[in-house]
């Protein structure tokens, strides 16, 4: 972790991340018997990546987990720790940019999803405000996590998000629906606490949640509402954000702005489909829709 913070200068987010898929490498060595970092072979590291294929995970993330380990093996060859640079031994998943129809869900589907929150409650408080910011804002769960108390303006009516991905700040116009959300949860479901995050787990120990905790009530709301979409969670509702941006022909540089992209092509992810088409095109008559 030294190394990774000192010379490549990484990120605290950064080095959750190599520190997730490491540990996940660790159990996986554990598991199989190897108790020492020089007693690594090209066929341990094929058999960790096919294993951690097998599990269900999107090749996206297996992909980052072999990024993680080879930038582990040529430190680890740096410091003589094994005695031959194995990182080259470790392929990866090949990906393709726009290869997978964006995670959307439509705007009806989406009402069902906040009606299936019971706002009685102080978690029901809280998740239905956290739906909204992801679904208003297009907010990553990692955003939503980090939000705090000094971060909504309310006499002007603004919620600021700082520290985004690209590295800069925003600051959007305070939804007159968010902001009750937001006041319903402060007055009668957040913990009284001097730590200034805004949200907090519903039970003991009262401390704030995390991105994983986000994802997670996002999952679980679309389930509950019989909502299918794959991988559901937090990006579900990012996608939706989005897609009714690009819907509504709003310009790929105005919609990466809005979401925190740093370049317009990380936004085509949104714009690649026409859905409706297609579906119409699977229904009926496909060559009066594409004609």
């Amino acid at each position: 972790m030294d190394y990774l913070v000192d010379e490549r200068g990484l990120s605290p987010a950064s080095l959750r991340h190599y520190r997730h898929h490491l540990d996940r490498f660790e159990a996986y060595l554990a598991q199989i018997g190897v108790r020492k970092v020089s007693e690594l072979s090209p066929a341990i590291l094929s058999a960790f990546i096919v294993e951690r294929s097998r599990v269900g995970l999107a090749r996206s993330t297996v992909r980052d987990s072999a990024g993680v380990l080879r930038v582990f093996l040529r430190y680890a060859h740096r410091e003589g720790a094994v005695a031959s640079d194995l990182s080259g031994a470790v392929e990866w998943p090949q990906l393709y940019r726009l290869s997978d129809i964006p995670r959307s869900i439509s705007w009806e589907d989406v009402n069902r999803v906040l009606g299936a929150v019971d706002r009685r409650t102080a978690a029901g408080r809280r998740d239905y405000a956290i739906l909204l910011l992801l679904v208003t804002y297009g907010l990553r769960g990692r955003e939503v996590a980090a939000l705090t108390l000094d971060d909504i303006d309310w006499k002007r009516e603004r919620l600021a998000v700082p520290e985004r991905k690209a590295g800069h700040s925003t600051a959007f116009p305070l939804s007159t629906v968010v902001g009750e959300a937001l006041l319903d949860y402060l007055r009668h479901g957040r913990p009284a606490s001097p730590d200034r995050h805004l949200f907090f787990r519903a039970a003991a120990p009262r401390r704030p949640i995390g991105a994983a905790a986000v994802s997670s009530r996002a999952r679980h709301y679309l389930l509950k509402a019989g909502v299918e979409v794959p991988r559901p969670g937090s990006h579900t509702l990012r996608h939706s954000a989005v897609q009714r941006l690009v819907d509504a022909d709003f310009d790929l540089k105005t919609i990466g702005d809005f979401i925190g992209h740093r370049s317009a092509r990380s936004t085509e992810v949104y714009a690649k489909v026409a859905v409706e088409a297609l579906r119409e095109v699977a229904l009926g008559d496909g060559e009066a829709v594409l004609g």
